[in-house]
């Protein structure tokens, strides 16, 4: 399949070895997905706000927005079992329980969503032609066009495809500040068109993280 060699496993962690990674490098993390909410806080004031005490001048909803992704993160490198529709909803409770008119439902008034996204979470995952990291990305700009929930709908996509990356140990998907713009413009090619096929590249050119020493190319992002 031309998807298993243009989006092969840029990098071998085990689980474990991918947990502490992710771990490692959950202030990062956090500082960019917080940019989903507009979150202008810089990396410092990210790790103090973190640590648990106060940034003069940050809104008390961007503090939230930080603790809360904070804790979607924890969530995420505590399951050991594969992701399920129901953890993705645990996800959207935690980072957008200040936010979502309810936190960890799904919309309603969509006949069948929760039927259909449980179908194809599973149909995805199951798919033995196809590497952690394509559907990783998937899943992810898929949860992010279906807008299963009532808001955090970017930050739950971009966890829950991380948790497939874990459970793959195929490393991170993280797209740095400085290509945000870009990004957001083939997100909105993709709402546009239904074709996910050039902002997936994009993500694996620009987005997947790793150790050297996990490499499977010799190389990081």
């Amino acid at each position: 399949m031309a998807d298993l060699q243009q989006y092969f496993d840029l990098y071998n962690f085990t689980p474990a070895e991918n947990r502490r990674f992710a771990r490692s490098n959950f202030t990062k993390l956090v500082h960019t997905n917080a940019r989903f909410e507009g979150v202008n806080t810089t990396l410092s004031q990210t790790q103090t706000i973190m640590d648990g005490m106060s940034v003069a001048g940050v809104p008390v909803e961007d503090v939230l927005t930080i603790v809360n992704l904070k804790r979607g993160w924890q969530y995420v490198t505590t399951q050991n079992e594969p992701l399920t529709l129901a953890m993705e909803k645990q996800i959207n409770k935690v980072v957008a329980a200040e936010d979502a008119l309810v936190p960890g439902d799904l919309r309603q008034g969509q006949g069948g969503i929760n039927l259909g996204s449980e179908e194809f979470l599973q149909k995805t995952l199951a798919d033995s032609q196809t590497t952690t990291t394509d559907k990783a990305l998937t899943v992810m700009y898929h949860n992010m066009s279906q807008q299963i929930f009532w808001d955090g709908n970017k930050r739950t996509a971009t966890l829950s495809a991380n948790k497939i990356m874990i459970d793959g140990g195929a490393g991170l998907i993280n797209v740095p500040l400085d290509k945000w713009d870009k990004w957001n413009e083939l997100i909105a090619d993709y709402y546009r068109t239904n074709d996910m096929t050039k902002v997936k590249q994009w993500t694996y050119d620009n987005a997947i993280q790793g150790l050297d020493v996990r490499s499977n190319k010799g190389k990081t992002i």
